[in-house]
């Protein structure tokens, strides 16, 4: 019986032995396919993957009311949702209205395309927003044991699959001149993070516009600019990222940013 070649051997490609050229690939066959693409840019939206749209949250609540016997833990958390789901259509609309100015300066498509993690809640919309402005949007999902499954509103050539994490995470910041964070949790926290850590120490030296939303939101949740105050940052440290408060705040900064970037990279060719 004739041996299978090594990159065929799915046992071995499977191993921890090989686990070096898995890492590898996961480099090369995005840098493809984005190549393949003629995805020049990206725009980055980070948040919580389990915000949910305003119809499906409020359908939720209003059949735990109507069922009778929920408990009160259970009715809050529907209601938390449905205030939370404003998250959802926002995230929708901002990347439409992104998308549509990209698709009508650039023919075709090719930069400040809407990306995400892939998954469902704020990567979701995003993805919806870019579907329903008629362009395209970049997923980048990761495989988890729960909650993260591809959402239906990437493109199919643009849909990409992770198993390391730091991998994903490069190709996240790779290709992004903008990051739009909305509320999230553990995983948002550290998007955030990592991105303002590589801009501060200079490991990312591209211009980038970094949004968080909802201030109310974040500044419950952490407290940034008390670091500057115990001196664990600087205080230009918080020139870093700005907080908006809405969709039409948002496309404001957004928008003269990502035209600076376009003039810039014409200078330089």
């Amino acid at each position: 019986m004739k041996p299978s070649k090594a990159y065929e051997n799915k046992k071995f490609m499977s191993s921890s032995s090989a686990r070096e050229l898995r890492i590898l690939s996961e480099y090369l066959e995005p840098k493809s396919r984005l190549s393949r693409n003629k995805v020049q840019d990206t725009v980055v939206f980070f948040g919580s993957a389990r915000t949910l749209p305003a119809k499906v949250a409020q359908k939720q609540l209003d059949t735990l009311k109507a069922g009778g016997g929920a408990k009160a833990g259970d009715i809050h958390r529907a209601e938390m949702d449905l205030k939370n789901s404003r998250y959802y259509e926002d995230a929708v609309e901002l990347s439409r209205r992104l998308t549509k100015w990209a698709m009508e300066r650039y023919r075709p498509h090719s930069r400040f395309i809407v990306t995400t993690g892939g998954g469902p809640g704020i990567m979701e919309a995003a993805n919806k927003g870019a579907k329903l402005a008629g362009g395209k949007s970049i997923g980048f999902n990761i495989s988890l044991p729960f909650e993260q499954e591809p959402n239906p509103y990437i493109d199919d050539s643009l849909n990409f699959e992770f198993h390391y994490f730091f991998m994903r995470k490069l190709w996240l910041v790779f290709t992004a001149k903008a990051f739009v964070i909305f509320p999230g949790g553990f995983g948002t926290l550290d998007e955030f993070m990592e991105i303002l850590t590589l801009v501060q120490t200079g490991k990312v030296k591209k211009e980038l516009k970094i949004i968080l939303y909802d201030r109310k939101f974040w500044d419950q949740v952490i407290n940034i600019p008390k670091l500057a105050e115990f001196g664990t940052i600087s205080e230009k440290d918080l020139k870093l990222f700005r907080y908006c408060r809405s969709v039409d705040e948002m496309e404001q900064e957004l928008i003269p940013h990502l035209i600076k970037v376009e003039n810039k990279s014409r200078l330089l060719r």
